[in-house]
């Protein structure tokens, strides 16, 4: 059954391929293979996020509701937008926008990956699960954060881009970042559950 949020990123999907169908008829006889090859890869990228979900449904594991389009919005950003239309270039806080934003939400997406995965036992209290889960959620954030990473340093081998501005501090910075961003997520979403907790 296709809900209203499937629709939204089915349409989102739709208009991101579109853009780069156009952007490649426009560009095809200006710029070299590289160039057309890494548009191929954002069109064929924007398409992953709906595998992943159809994994994940297919094991009921569980995702969150706007997985699909955060997805498909941040893969558009960081491509296409980033990479593409030199966003990188033109706006210096770009990139550390971007692995800000992903270490906010990597973390409620390792949340929810572990309901679906671990239940509370009873002799586990919820403080301590609470924790564990927080964990979970900061190391998952940052092991999906580093292959990020690598996979910049092969697009920028590979498809000649410019992803890591050439240098280790710019990879360093990017996990910094992210690691911050996650790590402060983390103890936004403790105290706040332990707030409501003693409320209860």
């Amino acid at each position: 059954m296709i809900n209203k949020s499937s629709k939204i990123s089915v349409i989102l999907a739709i208009l991101f391929e579109i853009l780069i169908i156009i952007t490649a008829i426009k560009t095809a006889s200006s710029n070299p293979w590289s160039y057309l090859l890494f548009l191929l890869w954002d069109a064929i990228s924007i398409f992953i996020p709906f595998i992943v979900l159809k994994v994940a449904n297919s094991n009921k594991i569980t995702l969150p509701s706007s997985f699909l389009s955060a997805s498909i919005i941040f893969i558009f950003a960081t491509l296409y937008l980033g990479e593409t239309l030199k966003f990188y270039s033109m706006f210096w806080w770009w990139d550390l926008f971007l692995h800000g934003t992903f270490g906010v939400y990597g973390v409620i997406i390792g949340m929810h990956l572990l309901q679906g995965i671990i239940e509370k036992t009873k002799n586990t209290t919820q403080k301590k699960f609470s924790k564990f889960s927080l964990v979970f959620a900061f190391c998952f954030t940052i092991s999906i954060g580093t292959i990020w990473e690598i996979y910049e340093f092969l697009a920028d081998y590979f498809f000649k881009t410019d992803m890591t501005n050439g240098s280790l501090e710019d990879t360093a910075t990017d996990l910094i970042v992210k690691i911050t961003c996650a790590f402060i997520t983390c103890l936004i979403y403790y105290f706040s559950k332990l707030k409501k907790e003693n409320n209860v």
